[in-house]
């Protein structure tokens, strides 16, 4: 994590920073609904920023793809029509009025501190994590995989696949081909091209480097851990030897089967301009983002099934209904639209999602807020 400071004008005196909470990070929306491995590599490239009072957060009618959340202090939001709105720390757990470009200029009306998020970053992550949490359910249903639950979900976790759509999530491990090693096996040796990495399923490795007519040992390895990886990401030599230190069981991932999980997979899709007419079919939306997001506001009688929960509440949807999937950027949604197809079920994602939470897009769709559930595949309205 970042820590910066903002350059305070001649007369304003500067604040020192503020300390970083990563417990009430783990509170905001939507980074509340990450795992904890995921939402900690996306703070490593988010900056928390120092505002004294007068300066302004952002301005109205400006792009700039940030989720800006208000830490401490007071925040005025100044509308065109000059009227003015107060934001107090903690008082929210939402990004600062986030529509893009911004509807309102943000001027600290006391010394803050906020935390700054690169908006695409965060998209990514989070439909990652919840595409994980996703498997990681399916997996645990499986009886006969049991054992492997906690070594896969590490696998997950690897930043390696962060850059794999999340679409192909499921296909990671059909691409992985297991190897049985022993101990004083040389699996790779420095100096040498590479066009595989490997994870350790079982047993332990060392890791050293020959220097100067010197073997240096750098580490020793065990379960979960990846090696060799930059043959899949760089064409260079292999800086390493790594030797099995015990018998043991490797998975390994070849260069080219890399390569295909970066293509992401077609998905079916609605246009938006079809949206209304499908909807007054009697077909139900289903929104994936998180409840607090859902509250907000919605599609008329949208069902609301969180993507982290998809595998729990699938199970509610009627595979011989049609279902429209949707969120805030298009991620997310079509994530749940492929996993659902490929366990048969009948649905589409919706096109040009962000254009829904335009001021345009929100007037126009986004106008209920009524909570629904799904009843016998449908959508009735249900309790607060």
């Amino acid at each position: 994590m970042q820590a910066q400071k903002t350059t305070s004008s001649p007369t304003t005196t500067q604040v020192p920073p503020v300390e970083f909470d990563l417990n009430l990070t783990r509170t905001l929306v939507p980074l509340k609904d990450m795992s904890e491995s995921h939402l900690l590599a996306l703070l490593d490239d988010a900056v928390v920023e120092t505002v004294c009072a007068g300066q302004t957060l952002f301005t109205a009618g400006n792009y700039d793809a940030q989720h800006v959340y208000l830490l401490h202090g007071d925040v005025s939001l100044a509308a065109e029509d000059d009227t003015c709105t107060r934001i107090k720390g903690r008082s929210s757990l939402f990004p600062i009025a986030h529509q893009q470009p911004r509807q309102f200029t943000a001027v600290a009306e006391t010394d803050c501190s906020v935390l700054r998020i690169d908006s695409e970053r965060l998209d990514k992550m989070l439909t990652w994590s919840q595409v994980a949490d996703y498997l990681q359910l399916i997996i645990s249903r499986e009886r006969d995989l049991d054992e492997d639950v906690d070594w896969m979900m590490i696998v997950l976790k690897s930043n390696l696949f962060f850059k794999v759509p999340p679409l192909n999530v499921e296909q990671i491990f059909s691409r992985l081909t297991p190897q049985v090693v022993y101990a004083g096996d040389v699996i790779i040796r420095q100096g040498e091209m590479g066009d595989q990495c490997y994870f350790i399923k079982e047993g332990e490795a060392d890791v050293t480097r020959h220097s100067d007519n010197k073997r240096q040992h750098l580490a020793t390895i065990s379960v979960g851990r990846c090696f060799g990886e930059d043959a899949l990401v760089n064409e260079t030599v292999r800086n390493a030897t790594v030797m099995m230190r015990t018998d043991g069981v490797l998975m390994r991932l070849d260069k080219q089967d890399f390569y295909r999980l970066l293509k992401e997979p077609s998905v079916a899709t609605l246009a938006l301009s079809e949206l209304e007419a499908h909807i007054a079919k009697g077909i139900v939306a289903v929104d994936v983002r998180s409840e607090e997001e859902y509250s907000e506001m919605h599609l008329p009688q949208a069902v609301n099934i969180p993507l982290n929960i998809l595998a729990i509440k699938s199970r509610l949807l009627a595979k011989d209904n049609l279902y429209i999937f949707y969120c805030d950027t298009g991620r997310r949604s079509r994530a749940a639209a492929h996993l659902l197809a490929q366990h048969g079920y009948n649905t589409l994602a919706l096109e040009n999602c962000p254009q829904l939470f335009t001021p345009a897009g929100v007037q126009q769709f986004l106008k209920d807020t009524n909570n629904y559930v799904l009843r016998d595949g449908v959508a009735v309205l249900g309790q607060r």
